[in-house]
């Protein structure tokens, strides 16, 4: 239907969310979002990742229903189902399509199946919505470029992982690979940051917008700016590393620190990553949990939160709006609390000596002191690990905070105090929204990034004359043309290398047999640095390339070009024989830190 035509999905371990932008030109519109939760009484732009299965393997329902599906069985027929409540699978190291996860009542299937089958789900409905709302027009998989969002703290084999899903859930297909894109949420956020206005920022610096808006008339003219995007040059300019720190809302935990250096032409180089856990929205969240149960004793709680949870689910996600502001918080006592409370006590008795809270006819009032003490932990742990960064001599020029955590005033204001001294502090209206809203710039787009830090070492495995001081026996092989050691680990790019994208590499080499008439390159990754053999532990074959070379004039001086181009999600590989002018090619994964 026209490249503008994107969807961009966030599946995580606790929650999930969408947008599209059904666009056929490069009008620039608002991507559509979601929302979710009205059979629950809730409006949210994200779902609970959790998904039923049947007794034989089969789907029944993800989100919101599902959790409520579950909720509604119970004996025998529980005891058959399959529920998953969360992805944290996602999270874990060298995640394989074979890899077998345990549902919450302990029956086992395959992560692959689990995470195909919520993709599958997510595809019909969004295609089902973006139908139901474009009268006269019928969407198809095909008609989209797809945008999926892993968070930075996956590891490396999350990605084709989650490739593998999509084509299996009918998202990406062979072919069409370009129409699957698998981006980082940090490089997202970036995304939808470097296209905002200046006004498109809340300041929370003690440089007034105002201030930072005169500036601009003498800043852009002198780096070329025209146009409406200039807030580029409020945080970035080139040669001035900058941190962003993603405040995952998919998992609600991790606090993802990235540090980039901005070069020429808005691309980026990525400089450092790190991840925390435990240091996100969901700490301030158990701490208020924890209050609620200090306030509500006698068991209360607790018996609440077993025979109620949904109302518990919604007493959170009130909170989770309720938190943002940086005052006073009032809410409504949900009737059942009240009740169970009743059965012990009058209601406002729980109250007496409690500080920070206090009963309102009906509604429980927090005050501002309190709000901010369930922060605190939080902050400290953030201000810390940002501190480390500052510490190892980057050129920091700008603090940029994005996702849902960051609608914080108290977060934002914490930040900005400590940190305003030594560089500005940024985050855009809406921090939530800036993961999605990103992706779908990278649909349009695909990368930001010119150089990527490689997940592995890539290495060719290769021959060479046996020397006994250099070479074990093992490897040692003859043929008619002398004495040869096989399998030697040629390093193409290094674990942690900066590998510029797009630029190709080129290697010449020759047979290891005057009448060859077939050369096979073996391609191998390892997470070790320089391997020697291949052979070695951890050294992992991962395809061949064959090329024909039917004139052996030259015998062992023929000549072969090997072409290596790396991209944000694959390496290419071109073989060619400069004497029989035969060519090859092909292509395998390549995986970003």
């Amino acid at each position: 239907m026209g490249d503008c035509c994107i969807i961009a999905i966030k599946i995580g371990p606790t929650h999930t969310e969408y947008v599209y932008n059904i666009t056929s030109s490069e009008e620039e519109i608002d991507p559509c979002l979601r929302w979710w939760g009205k059979e629950v009484g809730l409006d949210s732009p994200t779902t609970p990742t959790c998904i039923l299965f049947d007794e034989h393997e089969q789907f029944i329902s993800f989100g919101y229903e599902a959790k409520q599906s579950h909720l509604s069985i119970s004996g025998q027929e529980a005891r058959n189902m399959f529920f998953f409540d969360c992805f944290k699978f996602l999270y874990r190291n060298n995640l394989t399509k074979n890899l077998i996860i345990k549902s919450v009542n302990g029956k086992e299937m395959k992560a692959l199946k689990v995470f195909t089958e919520a993709l599958r789900f997510l595809k019909d409905d969004v295609l089902k919505t973006i139908n139901k709302n474009t009268e006269g027009m019928k969407f198809t998989a095909s008609d989209f470029t797809w945008v999926l969002t892993v968070p930075d703290s996956c590891d490396p084999s999350a990605k084709p992982f989650m490739r593998k899903a999509a084509t299996q859930a009918g998202i990406g297909t062979d072919g069409n690979e370009y129409n699957l894109v698998i981006a980082q949420e940090s490089e997202a956020a970036l995304a939808w940051c470097m296209k905002l206005p200046a006004e498109g920022f809340i300041t929370e610096t003690r440089i007034s917008l105002h201030d930072l808006l005169k500036y601009l008339p003498i800043v852009a003219p002198k780096y070329g700016c025209t146009g409406e995007q200039i807030s580029y040059y409020l945080f970035m300019s080139t040669n001035v590393d900058f941190v962003l720190i993603t405040f995952s809302v998919v998992t609600d935990e991790n606090i993802d620190i990235a540090v980039y250096e901005v070069l020429k032409g808005k691309m980026l180089k990525e400089l450092h990553r790190s991840s925390v856990n435990d240091l996100g929205e969901k700490s301030v969240d158990r701490k208020y949990k924890e209050f609620l149960r200090e306030i509500f004793t006698e068991g209360v709680w607790d018996e609440y939160e077993m025979n109620y949870p949904s109302e518990v689910q919604k007493m959170m996600y009130e909170f989770s709006r309720s938190k943002e502001v940086d005052e006073n918080i009032q809410f409504c006592c949900p009737f059942n609390l009240s009740s169970l409370a009743c059965k012990h006590q009058d209601i406002e008795n729980f109250f007496e000596g409690v500080e920070g809270a206090s009963w309102d006819v009906g509604s429980i009032k927090i005050s501002r002191n309190k709000l901010r003490s369930f922060f605190a932990q939080s902050l400290q742990g953030i201000t810390h690990n940002v501190r480390e960064i500052f510490n190892k001599g980057f050129n920091i020029g700008c603090i940029l905070l994005v996702g849902e955590y960051a609608a914080c005033q108290v977060l934002r204001r914490h930040i900005t105090d400590e940190f305003i001294d030594y560089c500005k502090v940024l985050c855009p209206f809406r921090p939530r929204d800036s993961v999605l809203k990103g992706a779908v710039e990278l649909g349009k787009h695909q990368t930001l990034l010119q150089f990527q830090k490689s997940a592995f070492t890539y290495g060719i495995g290769v021959s060479d004359r046996f020397d006994e001081l250099k070479h074990i026996k093992e490897r040692k092989f003859t043929n008619k043309d002398g004495e040869w050691c096989g399998g030697l680990f040629i390093k193409l790019i290094e674990v942690g290398e900066h590998v510029v994208l797009n630029k190709t590499m080129e290697f010449t080499f020759y047979p290891v047999e005057a009448d060859q008439t077939m050369m096979n390159f073996y391609f191998y990754r390892t997470l070790k640095k320089i391997p020697k053999y291949v052979t070695e532990e951890g050294v992992e074959q991962i395809g061949c390339l064959c090329l024909n070379s039917p004139n052996t004039e030259y015998r062992r001086s023929r000549e072969v070009k090997l072409m290596i181009t790396f991209d944000c999600r694959e390496m290419k590989i071109k073989a060619k024989d400069l004497t029989s002018e035969s060519k090859s090619s092909t292509k395998f994964d390549f995986e970003c830190k």
